[in-house]
């Protein structure tokens, strides 16, 4: 988990919204959510707030409203140590190495890959722009903390415990290259497998007690393998090797009557005259980092270009300033933590090279249990190398990497799943994946969603008639607000407004939010 921020996430609420035009059935006003304007958050309060169903667009944060919205969209997990690539991914992937090997551009049948991009999200950006704050800064600036300790102390019922420990804030854009600690290694037992060899009669079999022979053509490929990570994925991907890079080598390795991984596609060695070199390098985008600034107009201009033939926008809409709001702003905190990734945690851009050309940008946040899928766009001159799906299946590759280091971190969030939306229901195919239940926000596996879906476009997947949201809302009088620059528990605050009142609307952000997020994050009260 990462560790607490060095500030705590400040949000303003907006309620319920008006309906807005939906991008997946095109009704004009179907689209229903709730939102609020993240000024900061730290990424804990934001993994909390997507496992209760909310997501981000920029800096506003929105959670349909799943039983009056035209297209309910579930959040959708996939488990990324168990992720098995299906036939039409590995079809993408052998392209993929085709293409590099040999500059082999044939296409893979239009029928095989559902939609040009795993993320849809494109319409979000539009009330973003309606519901941006207009607060100052210098209103969001809490004083000190002791004095808002008194202020939380003038009420007997606000026993709030406060989170301590100051995150050191280091900017890297350095990835590791790593897999799965929990798969069983080829040729040796898993962790939980206690064998107990007894020694070898002369003459009789292979002596247990020494390393077991290895085929020559399996060595080959190992050097190779070993040559190609050290100068192939240069240092945005590479500076971080050595121990996870050893078993990330024997993982990929052959397996007899095994099918294989997608590392065994993703760090397949290429013939030493390929065609094309591919390279993928994370950047932090929030804060910018130095190669974020550097390759910034580079990669607008391919967001541009993608927006304008892929979703037909006119050239004046994918603006910079759109694009910067939309796709680089972000309110996560840069976070790192002892236990956590090499890059540390919070929002970036994970570009794709080819040949010194950036064809395509995976924006992701990487967060304490996951990496969440935020937007791809791409070169539509390289739209025959499926680069949707390509992205997606490096998405998981790279949430099993980052699992070595921080073994929480263990799944890849897709967005969400719209099933009354035909052409949206292809991130079900990205199993095994769970789809949360929108009233009591547990995991549910999508085989048994699926015929609920089939029947009703909104279902509550708990099947427990009993079971409640444990994560509710139950004391509102301990719900935190920033109000003129001071921090308080709400029932203070309750006591100190003037005007009418507007417990309904706290009533409704804490409901939404769940308890332990209304009682960390700060609700901007003016």
């Amino acid at each position: 988990m990462a560790a607490g921020g060095g500030s705590p996430s400040i949000v303003e609420f907006f309620g319920g919204e008006d309906g807005y035009r939906c991008g997946y059935c095109r009704s004009d006003t179907g689209n229903i959510s709730h939102g609020m304007w993240a000024h900061s958050m730290t990424v804990q309060d934001y993994q909390d707030l997507i496992d209760r169903g909310w997501r981000r667009s920029g800096k506003y944060v929105y959670k349909p409203i799943m039983n009056q919205t035209c297209c309910p969209q579930y959040t959708i997990r996939c488990r990324a140590l168990h992720f098995q690539a299906s036939k039409s991914h590995k079809k993408v992937l052998k392209k993929m190495l085709k293409f590099l090997s040999k500059g082999d551009v044939s296409k893979v049948a239009s029928e095989e890959e559902p939609m040009d991009s795993h993320i849809e999200d494109v319409a979000t950006c539009d009330f973003a722009y309606k519901s941006e704050s207009q607060v100052s800064q210098s209103d969001l600036t809490p004083l000190a903390v002791d004095q808002a300790e008194r202020v939380e102390n003038e009420d007997e019922d606000s026993g709030e415990t406060k989170e301590e420990g100051n995150v050191q804030k280091v900017e890297s854009d350095s990835v590791q290259i790593c897999a799965d600690k929990d798969t069983p290694v080829p040729a040796e037992p898993s962790h939980s497998a206690k064998a107990v060899h007894a020694p070898p009669k002369p003459g009789k079999g292979a002596d247990l007690s020494k390393p077991p022979c290895r085929k020559a053509k399996d060595i080959r490929k190992e050097r190779k393998l070993q040559k190609l990570l050290q100068n192939q994925m240069g240092t945005a991907e590479g500076s971080q090797l050595q121990g996870d890079q050893t078993f990330l080598l024997q993982n990929s390795k052959s397996k007899t009557n095994q099918p294989k991984n997608i590392e065994d596609f993703v760090f397949a060695p290429l013939p030493d005259d390929a065609r094309h070199k591919l390279e993928v390098r994370v950047v932090r985008s929030s804060p910018p980092s130095s190669q974020f600034k550097a390759t910034f107009q580079e990669s607008y201009q391919v967001y541009k270009r993608y927006q304008m033939v892929i979703h037909k926008d006119p050239p004046d809409k994918p603006s910079i300033n759109q694009f910067t709001r939309f796709l680089c702003d972000s309110p996560l905190e840069a976070e790192h933590a002892p236990n956590g990734p090499e890059c540390g945690y919070g929002s970036f851009h994970q570009q794709y090279w080819l040949d010194g050309k950036i064809i395509a940008v995976g924006v992701i946040d990487i967060l304490p249990y996951c990496v969440s899928s935020v937007y791809l766009y791409y070169d539509p001159d390289f739209s025959f190398l499926s680069l949707g799906v390509y992205s997606a299946l490096r998405e998981i590759a790279f949430t099993r990497q980052l699992c070595v280091k921080a073994p929480d971190l263990c799944f890849y969030y897709m967005g969400f799943y719209i099933h009354s939306c035909p052409k949206m229901r292809y991130k079900g195919q990205y199993r095994p994946s769970d789809l949360l239940c929108p009233e009591t926000y547990v995991w549910t596996p999508i085989e048994q969603c699926l015929p609920l879906l089939e029947h009703s476009k909104y279902s509550r997947f708990n099947q427990d008639g009993k079971a409640v949201d444990e994560g509710r809302l139950k004391e509102l009088g301990r719900v935190r607000v920033l109000h003129k620059r001071t921090v308080m528990p709400y029932s203070v605050y309750k006591k100190r407004r003037k005007g009418p009142s507007d417990e309904a609307s706290v009533q409704q952000y804490a409901s939404l939010v769940g308890q332990t997020c209304s009682e960390r994050m700060l609700l901007f009260r003016s």
